[in-house]
């Protein structure tokens, strides 16, 4: 698999960390920064990353901050995105059965270096279920709630 990567200057150090897994583990890596530690706004990261999983550019997406918090906001600002904040490896898992999740975000200040590599490793090998779930993915997507807010107001 295609895997891009990115990350805020607090969760440098992991990123690097999961991208020597990841090559280790047969992956291509799209490393999309940054490739220090001197500030950077997450949004910035955040939206790059999104463009790459969107645009078909990678398969899946992995996006870091110190909470995971704030790049997976920015990540799901882009419709084609479906990013699932995960703090350990039954919500990674969850979030690809369920929801089709396509990035996964974590928290370097919350979550440690082997709790962040068993979450990546569950998000990558677990597939998307379908069957009940894919019409509520779709809407994701292509959001109609706004049809349904608009019938309600």
């Amino acid at each position: 698999m295609k895997i891009a990567i990115a990350s805020d200057h607090a969760a440098v150090d992991l990123k690097d960390e999961l991208v020597r897994d990841l090559q280790e583990w047969g992956h291509e890596v799209m490393d999309l920064g940054p490739n220090g530690i001197e500030r950077v706004d997450y949004p910035d990261y955040g939206y790059k990353l999104a463009t790459a999983v969107s645009s078909g550019k990678a398969d899946r997406g992995v996006a870091l901050c110190g909470s995971g918090i704030g790049i997976s906001i920015a990540v799901n600002r882009h419709p084609g995105a479906r990013c699932a904040l995960v703090s350990e490896p039954y919500s990674a898992a969850l979030a690809r059965e369920h929801n089709d999740a396509n990035v996964i975000a974590m928290g370097a200040r919350l979550t440690g270096a082997d709790m962040a590599r068993s979450c990546l490793k569950t998000f990558l090998e677990c597939e998307f279920a379908g069957g009940r779930h894919a019409g509520r993915v779709a809407k994701l997507s292509e959001p109609s709630f706004i049809k349904i807010l608009q019938e309600d107001a």
